[in-house]
């Protein structure tokens, strides 16, 4: 998954659980509805300045925002470190982590 779309991700299910329309936060946020709609379907990168105007038009505050991106990225399937012991029931004795890096809230709202 990219950044992109789980920004356009997140966005959508906020104009959606508002019930407004595209042109409606497209309006409030001083951008056209065709890029708006680009940005939901994460095929244009939105810079900062956009996101953060898009998000107010939305009335949702930044760090929220950010912090529903990263759980879209923690639902994401993630690479897996397997750990084999050396040994005859080596497969028996195996563990399994994530390789994930726990979120860190400062870093998301940076």
């Amino acid at each position: 998954m990219l950044y992109r779309e789980a920004l356009g991700a997140a966005l959508r299910t906020r104009r959606l659980e508002q019930g407004r329309t595209l042109q409606d936060v497209a309006t409030a946020a001083a951008v056209s509805t065709p890029y708006l709609s680009e940005i939901e379907r994460g095929r244009k990168d939105a810079s900062s300045e956009v996101v953060v105007t898009i998000a107010d038009a939305l009335r949702t505050r930044l760090d929220a925002l950010m912090f529903d991106i990263a759980d879209r990225f923690e639902t994401a399937a993630a690479p897996i470190f397997v750990e084999l012991p050396l040994g005859e029931d080596a497969l028996a004795d195996a563990t399994i982590t994530p390789l994930r890096p726990a979120a860190d809230p400062q870093l998301l709202a940076a």
